[in-house]
């Protein structure tokens, strides 16, 4: 079951790509909306992996563990603790998506916040929109060390 250790990792999106093919909209196109969704996503199936490898535990733990994580005022937390790692393109996506006009409100967090994560969820779909997750996981896990 175990892969071996030289055979070369697939990043989901090459997968994605060479199963459906490759995406014909530039990506520059894409508004910061649109990256905060697949950023969302992009972070949950992260988050989650790093949960569910720590050891078989109940489905609702399971959850409770995620929405400790994977939410406003965690995100934003993490996002405040990168800005001085990012890249000039990484902060000018980020401004983007927390700067863009939201269409809902926070549930359980101030606009401030929301407003973060929504920036940060934006980074994480366009790194991985753009090929780059090492680079992701590279800023989640800096973030996670600081939290």
């Amino acid at each position: 079951m175990e892969e071996s250790i030289n055979q070369q990792e697939t990043s989901l999106l090459s997968e994605l790509h060479r199963v459906f093919g490759e995406r014909t909209v530039d990506l520059r196109t894409y508004s910061p909306l649109t990256l905060a969704y697949i950023g969302d996503a992009v972070f949950e199936i992260i988050i989650r992996t790093l949960i569910v490898e720590k050891g078989q535990q109940a489905a609702n733990m399971l959850h409770k563990c995620t929405t400790k994580i994977v939410c406003a005022q965690t995100q934003a937390k993490m996002a405040d603790t990168l800005q001085n790692i990012m890249t000039e393109q990484e902060q000018d996506i980020y401004r983007r998506g927390k700067n863009t006009k939201l269409h809902s409100s926070a549930k359980n967090a101030s606009l401030s916040d929301y407003r973060k994560a929504t920036g940060f969820e934006a980074l994480c779909g366009y790194l991985f929109l753009k090929g780059e997750t090492a680079r992701i996981m590279e800023l989640v896990k800096l973030a996670l060390d600081n939290l």
